[in-house]
């Protein structure tokens, strides 16, 4: 069955970076938009970023905005979020899931998931 692939998680001290990547498995997902979220203990999974097919559309959400970076590398289709100055609020499992429809990124329709990761930011 289709999914996705996360890795890369782990622990960094606030104000610390660390790049998780997601490959999808069973299926290429070329077509599709790619998004990362994540969930906090107690807390409802939220979007984080996410990118179109094509690399050029992406969307952050406001908590992440100019400390996080999603990319997409066609070559090795892969999807990269590289977290500059982490803090311990972004401590959660992250999770990467492709996404059909139309419409703004954040309202796609993520259908195929990932097991997660987790990224721990001790302060």
């Amino acid at each position: 069955q289709a999914h996705m692939v996360e890795s890369g998680g782990g622990l960094v001290q606030a104000g610390g970076s660390l790049r998780i990547q997601c490959t999808p498995s069973g299926r290429p997902f070329t077509s599709y938009a790619i998004g990362w979220f994540r969930q906090a203990p107690g807390k409802e999974r939220e979007i984080v970023a996410a990118i179109n097919w094509a690399g050029l559309l992406t969307y952050y959400a406001d908590s992440v905005k100019d400390r996080f970076t999603i990319a997409r590398d066609s070559g090795s289709n892969t999807i990269y979020l590289q977290m500059n100055n982490l803090e311990p609020g972004d401590t959660a499992v992250y999770y990467c899931a492709a996404g059909s429809g139309l419409g703004g990124l954040e309202t796609r329709k993520y259908d195929y998931w990932g097991q997660g990761t987790q990224v721990t930011v001790s302060s």
